[in-house]
């Protein structure tokens, strides 16, 4: 300022300087008043606004695109092609009932037959050995089901649900009839080839076949029947259960509500720790 500098011109200039000085929001030359610096829509006033957070528009979510925000929780489910996935799998469980036959002919016991005039018969009344087959079977299949059931609980997160009590359900009734047709195929030939050319007298095996299950058709519809429905009841039973004793309500992995949006630094110029000197 200089001595000719007249007393109005002075004060506004003092009021300007101490602007300045604290940082505050002075008049404008011409005593207009400056306008507050507009905040982000849908932050909390007074709370500071981290660098880079983009501004929504009216009437959106006020999260939305933070840097904190998680755009997507992990595990949710995705457009894609569920109907792929879920003939997929259920092709992939059918075809585990081949190594699932093998296993039940490896497992139950051959019955012993006899050659006779008047045609084969099994050699000691009342055999257990058929027995013993269907009982392997059942537990075999109705294993497989339960084991089939948590594998894909845990394995496809993203499909659990409907579709998944479907895929397995479908699965394991694939698997108990492939391997029934593949278990009881085994040795089957050479059996039928004894039947008819064997001399009386001649003892051989039957192979291991069903007699509590099998296929009936109903037209061209088949409809199995017995323990060949184990391995899918063991399978939906199991399914259901993990649904239902899931701690999750849509049954996928949920993130902890703290790793997603942690609390805002304070304002400065306020103290909340014990040993911070107070604010002037």
């Amino acid at each position: 300022m200089s001595p000719d500098t007249s007393e109005p011109e002075r004060a506004r200039e003092r009021s300007d300087g101490a602007d300045a000085r604290t940082g505050g929001p002075g008049p404008r030359p011409g005593g207009v008043a400056r306008p507050e610096p507009a905040q982000p829509p849908g932050w909390p006033g007074g709370l500071p606004v981290p660098a880079g957070t983009p501004v929504t528009a009216p009437g959106a979510d006020p999260l939305a695109g933070h840097p904190f925000m998680a755009a997507e929780l992990p595990g949710a489910t995705r457009s894609g092609r569920p109907l792929l996935t879920v003939l997929g799998v259920v092709a992939l469980l059918t075809a585990l009932g081949a190594p699932l036959g093998l296993l039940w002919v490896w497992a139950a016991p051959a019955t012993p037959v006899r050659q006779t005039p008047a045609g084969t018969v099994y050699a000691t009344t009342q055999p257990e050995q058929p027995i013993a087959a269907d009982g392997w079977f059942s537990l075999l299949t109705l294993g497989f089901g339960v084991l089939a059931a948590v594998a894909l609980w845990v394995l496809l997160r993203r499909r659990r649900g409907p579709a998944g009590l479907l895929t397995v359900t479908l699965g394991g009734l694939g698997a108990a009839v492939v391997a029934w047709q593949v278990g009881r195929r085994i040795g089957l030939s050479t059996f039928q080839r004894l039947v008819e050319t064997a001399p009386p007298g001649t003892a051989f095996t039957k192979p291991v076949d069903l007699r509590a299950g099998g296929v009936d058709w109903y037209g061209p519809l088949p409809l199995p029947h017995g323990n060949l429905l184990l391995a899918a009841f063991g399978a939906a039973v199991t399914y259901t259960l993990l649904a239902g004793w899931s701690r999750w309500p849509s049954l996928r992995p949920e993130p902890a509500p703290d790793a997603a949006w942690p609390p805002p630094p304070p304002p400065p110029g306020f103290s909340s720790a014990p040993g911070d000197q107070p604010a002037r």
